[in-house]
């Protein structure tokens, strides 16, 4: 993550909404309908965009599921059974 050198004001309606200035939502690219997580402490207040992971995020996630599970001597069965228990116990 870069250091924040670009700051700009914007203002909260009575509504609660606030405008992301657009020389910030461009060089985010940003766009409308783009949801956040919005974290708040004190006077902080931080939107964090949300993104889907890309299909090589995904396949990168299983492989690192399946490289734990082998080390913790677990096959694919063992897996499919530990799911099945679990939506039983819901």
């Amino acid at each position: 993550m870069g250091v924040l050198t670009d700051a700009a004001t914007t203002k909260m309606s009575s509504k609660g909404q606030v405008v992301i200035p657009e020389e910030i939502r461009t060089r985010l690219g940003l766009s409308p309908g783009t949801r956040f997580v919005v974290l708040g402490e004190r006077d902080v207040v931080i939107l964090k965009a949300l993104t889907s992971p890309t299909m090589d995020d995904f396949d990168e996630l299983i492989r690192e599921a399946r490289r734990q599970a082998r080390t913790a001597g677990l096959g694919r069965a063992d897996v499919r059974n530990a799911v099945i228990e679990e939506k039983k116990s819901r």
